[in-house]
């Protein structure tokens, strides 16, 4: 008995002591360490330094998931270059959305020389990993304007929701290109799945491609998902949208916006 008395309280202490490694962070918990609300600080980076500049170079990553060595090295190239003013990535951050995989893509992402904003990917919505992109990312639907152009990017993940949620949400869409019309005259969107894509609510394709036409100047739309390099005239009314391909295959393309227009290269590393 005096055993056992003494035992018990040896056991307790360790316990105690190892409760970290015992009693481990819940993989989809959504109290992180680090920065968050990351979209919001970039955007006023991006909008205080490019609020005047006539020609925008924009880099374009997307479906990063956990390629991390993959992801480390485009990183890598991106801030081996000195032409690009900021990077939009398009989605799909993680591969389960677990909060480990959240905070190693913040801090891989960190590392880049030049200010970012990252959209919600499918991939991403996993177990509570749509929570996780608010705390960390902020709103899943967001704009900024740089340079007279704004950045409309939009969260298209229908199927996340089982088409019970406004996605793609028309009532941000109309607000966006119905206010502070005298701050932007051309438009972007991004989005990371595209219409007719697996993701997409195809009921709504033709009401969201009548949508996009309300945007001014609109330039055309850039989105991930599909895993490879892909353009193409979805609509067969002139209207571009551009795939960007995985970090896997190890390319990223990059938008040069001007006055007159815009033109756009494939870059590989």
């Amino acid at each position: 008995m005096k055993f056992i008395k003494i035992i018990v309280p040896l056991l307790s202490i360790m316990l105690l002591g190892a409760c970290d490694e015992v009693f481990d962070v819940h993989p989809y918990d959504v109290n992180f360490k680090g920065e968050i609300g990351i979209n919001a600080n970039q955007i006023k980076l991006i909008e205080g330094r490019y609020a005047n500049k006539d020609t925008l170079r924009v880099a374009f990553i997307s479906d990063t998931h956990g390629w991390y060595n993959d992801t480390r090295d485009e990183i890598n190239d991106l801030n081996s270059r000195n032409d690009i003013n900021f990077v939009i990535h398009c989605g799909d951050l993680t591969d389960a959305g677990t909060a480990l995989e959240y905070e190693r893509a913040r801090d891989l992402l960190s590392r880049l020389r030049v200010p970012y904003v990252a959209m919600i990917g499918n991939h991403d919505f996993l177990g509570t990993g749509d929570q996780s992109y608010e705390v960390m990312f902020g709103d899943m639907d967001f704009s900024f304007t740089a340079g007279c152009i704004k950045f409309v990017c939009l969260n298209t993940n229908a199927t996340e929701y089982d088409f019970m949620a406004a996605v793609p949400n028309f009532d941000f869409m109309e607000t966006e290109f119905t206010t502070d019309l005298d701050s932007f005259d051309r438009t972007v969107v991004v989005m990371h799945a595209p219409p007719y894509s697996d993701q997409f609510n195809n009921n709504v394709c033709k009401a969201f491609r009548r949508y996009l036409d309300y945007f001014p100047g609109l330039m055309c739309c850039v989105y991930g998902h599909n895993h490879h390099v892909e353009q193409g005239d979805l609509y067969d009314d002139g209207l571009m949208f551009y795939g960007i391909d995985c970090a896997k295959n190890r390319s990223y393309r990059i938008f040069t916006f001007t006055p007159d227009g815009y033109e756009e290269a494939l870059i590989d590393y």
